[in-house]
């Protein structure tokens, strides 16, 4: 019905219950009791075309996630229609350093664009802001303690294709709180169904690597308390060299 659609597993990123909270459902399905709360995989559902913006190469983004607990549980968390998960696939990172990771994911709302939002076994945890307009989107980077200080870091690319706009927010808390951002940097072309860069540490510090505005260099940016500072670390010669930059081969 859909044609094909991206749909991905992921372990790790460097009688249903109706939940009226924050606008989905949160479904379980019980394999045993509930002796581990541990996400271990999750994944994308109910592919849907209900929103035209087709971003990542084709018109189909998803209605729903699915997580897998240690112990077997899976839960189910559907979006309202007024939204959809506009991704390629969900990723499992431990942001509060609990040793249990949570998932972190592209959620859009058809009228206010994308928001980088993190969501646990019990739902929604924290998120960014939406956009603000519709046909808007982000492209995450990953998620470290960039900076050492203690608290997990996430990074994404605000509207990769127009406002090329790296932000990166800090965990601590419980919430999202905004740290810095610098425009020119960008990790995503129209219809690519990957998304690029990502975060490495080749010496200790944590760099974020992203090309530049115009796909001709590729950047390392560190963060410097609430500065952003990157340095150009060679040439962009296709999506292999970003590759080559995460291994610190530069």
């Amino acid at each position: 019905m859909f044609g094909k659609a991206r749909r991905f597993i992921v372990g790790a990123w460097f009688s249903p219950a109706r939940c009226a909270q924050l606008g989905v459902c949160l479904c379980c399905v019980l394999f045993g009791t509930t002796v581990s709360a541990e996400i271990v995989s999750a994944r994308y559902t109910e592919p849907t075309t209900r929103y035209d913006h087709g971003i990542l190469g084709d018109a189909i983004e998803y209605g729903a996630l699915e997580m897998r607990l240690r112990n077997g549980q899976k839960l189910r968390l559907t979006l309202p229609e007024s939204r959809v998960f506009e991704d390629i696939a969900p990723r499992l990172v431990d942001v509060d350093f609990d040793g249990l990771p949570e998932v972190t994911v592209i959620e859009t709302s058809i009228e206010k664009g994308a928001r980088l939002a993190i969501y646990g076994e019990k739902g929604l945890i924290a998120a960014t802001p939406f956009i603000g307009r519709t046909h808007r989107w982000l492209a995450p980077l990953g998620a470290a303690d960039i900076d050492g200080d203690g608290a997990m870091e996430l990074a994404y690319i605000d509207r990769p294709h127009l406002a090329r706009v790296l932000r990166v927010w800090r965990f601590e808390d419980g919430q999202l709180t905004h740290v810095a951002d610098l425009q020119g940097l960008t990790n995503h072309q129209i219809g690519q169904d990957y998304i690029s860069g990502g975060i490495r540490s080749c010496t200790g510090v944590s760099e974020i690597i992203t090309a530049n505005g115009d796909w001709s260099r590729i950047m390392a940016t560190r963060l410097a308390g609430a500065r952003l500072i990157s340095r150009d670390i060679g040439p962009f010669f296709g999506r292999k060299s970003l590759e080559a930059a995460l291994l610190c081969d530069d």
